[in-house]
């Protein structure tokens, strides 16, 4: 089974958070990083948003930590343990500033980067940034294109709808000729892109039935990773509902499980993964 891990701390959604994550910083982040690391979890992630407007941080908060800073400070505190983007909006950068910037990432983390992209739904965000937001889904496709043609590649070349390059180096570059690419999204449209276009599906904001039932629509390729939440965990004080969630996942079609643990303290955080990695068999 592969457990992987929603981080605390580097978000806080309103209803949400827990107390204790606005104090962790970043030397409470790593002590769990640290602790997931040796126990043999299989990611921890990082989610972006630039900038949010006021009136939508009410509904989905505004921390929002870099996911390059968090994730490279991250890879120079673990060893196996993968780094996964979730996600980055594919509309706020060009292809060839992903390949270099977290190309780098996989390389100092030595091939561990999971990029975890998305098309992006928050309208005001696009315009602050600049970006369009008519005809994000086509750019995205393209981008993804672009990205599986360069990652890895120190002379990449790619011409697409929306992106051309050529007699261009881009050095360093990722360690994995094949960086997984995992598409985020609720809908069918985003399994389907993840299908034709990446490695896995990585959503969320549905119950577990209402994954299997995209799932049955699509064919997935072999090898393809369905990232699916299973809830928040009381490993310690529910052992035996945590276990059921688990098992609820992976029936409704998971191969790598998202987590988030129920916590009180940094502390209590690293003993609550000693109790999931027990009943996980990690």
């Amino acid at each position: 089974m592969k457990v992987g891990l929603i981080s605390p701390v580097v978000t806080a959604v309103p209803g949400l958070v827990a107390a204790w994550e606005q104090d962790a910083g970043i030397t409470g982040l790593a002590t769990i990083a640290e602790t997931a690391d040796r126990l043999g979890f299989h990611h921890l992630t990082c989610s972006e948003h630039v900038v949010v407007p006021s009136d939508v941080a009410v509904q989905r908060g505004a921390t929002y930590w870099d996911p390059l800073a968090t994730l490279g400070y991250l890879a120079a505190r673990t060893t196996r343990i993968r780094l996964a983007t979730q996600v980055l909006v594919l509309g706020y950068h060009h292809p060839l500033e992903i390949v270099k910037r977290y190309g780098t990432l996989d390389r100092v983390s030595n091939g561990r980067l999971v990029l975890g992209l998305g098309v992006g739904s928050l309208q005001e965000e696009f315009e602050l940034l600049g970006a369009p937001f008519a005809g994000r889904g086509g750019r995205a496709d393209d981008a993804l294109r672009a990205l599986r043609a360069s990652l890895g590649v120190e002379e990449p070349t790619y011409s697409g709808s929306h992106y051309q390059f050529a007699d261009v180096v881009v050095r360093p570059t990722a360690v994995q000729r094949h960086v997984p690419l995992w598409i985020g999204g609720s809908s069918l449209r985003s399994l389907q892109r993840a299908a034709t276009l990446a490695d896995g599906w990585v959503p969320f904001g549905l119950p577990l039935d209402g994954y299997r039932a995209l799932l049955d629509q699509v064919d997935q390729p072999d090898g393809f990773e369905v990232v699916l939440p299973a809830g928040h965990l009381d490993p310690i004080g529910a052992p035996e509902r945590t276990v059921a969630k688990l098992e609820a996942a992976q029936s409704a079609g998971a191969t790598v499980l998202n987590t988030t643990i129920r916590a009180e303290s940094v502390a209590h955080y690293v003993e609550q993964l000693e109790a999931l990695a027990e009943l996980g068999g990690l």
